[in-house]
């Protein structure tokens, strides 16, 4: 989401034009993985829901102390995705019986505000200023210790216990306090204007209505209203443009500058300007403890506090590089999403609590892993670690054993669970016992497992030498395609029938109208697995096949045809295909691009490798409005020179630290533009960054806004949604090694 310049200023560019300052043997462009800023929160709730939270602060000893109906608090413990929580703030038990009313920061040091003083413990208690509005609550720091507070009424100027200044708002309300030291101006907020203080000289600068929050930068003023935010340039004092309401909320709650960037707190969280006119946006737990944001503050080590209703959200940004975030998420992925060698999602947790859940079992485990084992065997091919090597060992021995545990020939189950669960498992009527006592597994596998199986066994028969691993890849190729072959195209269950979606046979495939998607998809999927087998054992039943099925049933013609082709089913189809084709199914394309690894790497010569790449580059081409990391990369196989580097990078900067599957909501953002239904459910013009919608898979679609229900009831592994494409695009050299 967030490349935030202020912080570290010049790091700002890197991954945007830094990615093609070099190029692969194939003249393909480079990222240079060189650090950026990764953004993530610390979450802070409040024990008691009775308690108001009001203002935030820090200091320069990294100190974060809350004013509240309660007192002052401080955080206690926290870190990504181990919250913390609001404790009261017992440090100076000497001040325990003033009655506090807010909380500041001044020269990096805290000030208190009572009904008598502003004071403070820094300075070796010196600042001790004395004011005669009894019920202050808002005070700014000016020059040389003088304080301009107000009660909301009333403004007093103090230095040293002295008033200097003293005045109000004719007919209006003070909101907020700021001052500009660079021109020695305390910039005063009522609901409906804007005033200067200069010296002993009250001047109102700006009428206006419905006025929130609002601050400075010193070049602009930019103030929040109850419906959109209205920029000033700050040395005329004139307006710039009209009202903003292209915004992700437009109720605002707070303002701050902080940096070069503008920070809005509103009631359905917070969001911050960038450089291109754009917001990024934080809402929901994956920032904030609650979404209604009461204050904003500069915090300690280069982040941001966002006070709420419910706690406080600290958002941290940390220099990492690409290869940094890989190795946070390898150790994601081991200590807790391994499951009888398995890459699982961890389920049923209380509020994002990780260590409430528990390893699930999922249709598709022997897809997430093949994706997983993929990812780790492009990363052995790349580094020789012998800790990759072991984790792709321990995934295949469950891969293997889920040819095993059946006793149905060359069959591999879906998944496989210790007895005597079976009724607290995923769909519990297609789970069946195995001949092991110990052991149940799951059937109906699918053409997603298939594929994935393929792509991974091909993937590491190539690139692990190591000659057991290659003989076991290779035997597991064989006794899949085997079944297929043996069995008329089908993948046969153990009822003696087909699966429901095992089905490559042509009286299956071609019943299908040509527009409708699955029609290419098993064709493309089909003959990119008999390829694989034949390249892989050099049995020409394989070859035969493949080619069989091309030319006498038109698989060539049917994984060739355009996806613009593709639709809805006519209206004399059978019901079959018209449900197959009621829209986009992105479930399709993680087969087909996962099979593209087999369809051109293992083509069974050049000038089918050349058409299989004009194939991938269409389908690629009608992909890129969603950004997808994974495909952008996969379509780098074929050596094209344009394959939306820079947005794969842009996928895998962009992809949230913390993978809890948190509510998301962006159907009511006002700053996005959005399209009419479609075939492919795309939802705006313009896909919105990973961390700021729902956790998803690749077979998920990038546009979806909202994520409603379960909040923070599992975490989905980083072993297939991010390990993969990033070291596949380290694995083709399009992603550079880090760079320090």
């Amino acid at each position: 989401m967030k490349f935030s310049s202020y912080i570290f200023i010049g790091l700002a560019f890197v991954g945007f034009a830094s990615y093609a300052q070099k190029v692969t043997p194939k003249g393909q462009p480079v990222y240079q993985d060189k650090p950026f800023l990764q953004d993530y929160s610390i979450k802070y709730y409040i024990k008691s829901n009775n308690t108001k939270l009001l203002n935030v602060a820090s200091d320069r000893n990294g100190s974060i102390k809350i004013f509240s109906s309660a007192g002052l608090l401080h955080t206690h413990n926290g870190e990504l995705m181990y919250p913390g929580t609001l404790e009261a703030d017992k440090t100076y038990r000497t001040i325990g019986d003033k009655k506090i009313a807010g909380i500041g920061s001044y020269q990096n040091q805290f000030v208190l505000l009572d009904d008598k003083t502003v004071l403070s413990n820094a300075w070796a208690g010196k600042l001790f200023t004395k004011h005669d509005l009894a019920d202050a609550k808002l005070f700014v720091g000016g020059k040389d210790f003088a304080f301009l507070v107000s009660d909301g009424k009333s403004l007093q100027l103090t230095k040293d216990s002295k008033t200097i200044w003293k005045g109000s708002l004719p007919n209006d309300k003070v909101v907020a306090l700021r001052y500009q030291a660079s021109t020695d101006t305390f910039w005063i907020l009522g609901q409906k204007s804007l005033s200067t203080l200069s010296g002993s000289t009250l001047t109102k600068v700006f009428d206006g209505a419905d006025f929130t929050a609002f601050d400075t930068n010193g070049k602009k003023i930019i103030i929040g209203t109850t419906d959109g935010i209205i920029t000033l340039d700050a040395a005329t004092k004139k307006q710039i443009g009209s009202k903003n309401q292209k915004l992700p909320v437009t109720e605002i709650t707070d303002v701050k500058a902080i940096g070069d960037k503008f920070w809005f707190g509103t009631n359905n969280g917070a969001f911050a300007s960038r450089a291109d006119g754009k917001f990024d946006y934080y809402n929901g737990e994956r920032w904030l403890p609650g979404n209604t944001v009461t204050n904003i503050a500069e915090g300690p080590e280069n982040s941001v506090l966002v006070l709420t209703t419910e706690g406080l959200g600290q958002i941290c940004f940390k220099k990492m590089t690409l290869h940094d975030k890989a190795v946070f998420f390898d150790k994601q992925v081991r200590s807790r999403h391994i499951r009888n060698g398995f890459n699982a999602a961890l389920s049923q947790m209380t509020k994002g609590n990780l260590s409430t859940g528990f390893l699930s079992d999922s249709d598709n485990d022997g897809l997430w892993t093949s994706m997983y084992l993929g990812g780790e065997v492009f990363r052995y091919a790349v580094t020789k670690d012998p800790e990759a090597l072991q984790n792709c060992v321990e995934s295949l021995d469950a891969m293997e054993r889920l040819f095993t545990v059946n006793g149905i020939p060359g069959f591999p189950s879906r998944s496989f669970e210790r007895k005597g669960y079976i009724e607290q498992l995923s769909d519990p009527e297609r789970w069946q016992h195995s001949s092991d006592p110990e052991w149940d597994w799951k059937a109906t596998t699918s053409s997603d497992e298939a594929i994935g199986h393929i792509f991974a066994y091909g993937a590491m028969a190539e690139l692990i030498q190591e000659p057991t691993l290659k003989k076991r890849a290779i035997t597991l190729i064989d006794t899949l395609m085997s079944h297929i072959i043996k069995n008329d195209m089908y993948m046969i269950d153990y009822n003696g029938k087909p699966t429901q979606w095992g089905r490559w046979n042509p009286e299956y495939v071609n019943a299908f109208p040509i527009n409708v998607g699955d029609r290419k998809l098993n064709s493309s999927n089909i003959v990119a697995m008999l390829q694989t087998a034949y390249h892989f054992t050099k049995k020409e039943k394989y070859k035969q096949k493949a080619f069989e099925l091309m030319k006498k049933h038109g698989y060539y013609e049917n994984l060739m045809r355009p996806m613009s082709v593709i639709g809805k089913a006519p209206e004399d189809a059978d019901e079959h295909s018209k449900h197959m084709s009621d829209g986009w199914n992105h479930s399709d394309d993680e087969m087909y691009f996962v099979g593209y690894w087999g369809l051109y790497r293992y083509a069974f010569n050049d000038t089918l490798k050349a058409a299989y790449k004009k194939a991938i580059i269409d389908h690629w081409e009608a992909e890129r409005p969603e950004k997808e990391g994974a495909w952008n990369i996969f379509t780098a196989i074929t050596g094209t020179k344009t394959f939306d580097l820079n947005e794969a990078a842009w996928y895998l900067r962009e992809y949230p630290l913390d993978m809890i599957n948190w509510n998301i909501t962006n159907s009511h953002r006002k700053d996005i533009e959005k399209i009419a239904p479609n075939f492919r459910n795309q939802t705006t013009k313009e896909v919105l960054p990973p961390d700021e919608t729902p956790i998803q898979r690749h077979n998920g679609n990038t546009f979806r806004l909202d994520r409603k229900g379960g909040n923070g009831t599992s975490e989905e592994s980083a072993g297939d949604i991010w390990l993969l494409p990033y070291w596949l695009g380290r694995y083709q050299g399009i992603i550079s090694a880090p760079q320090k």
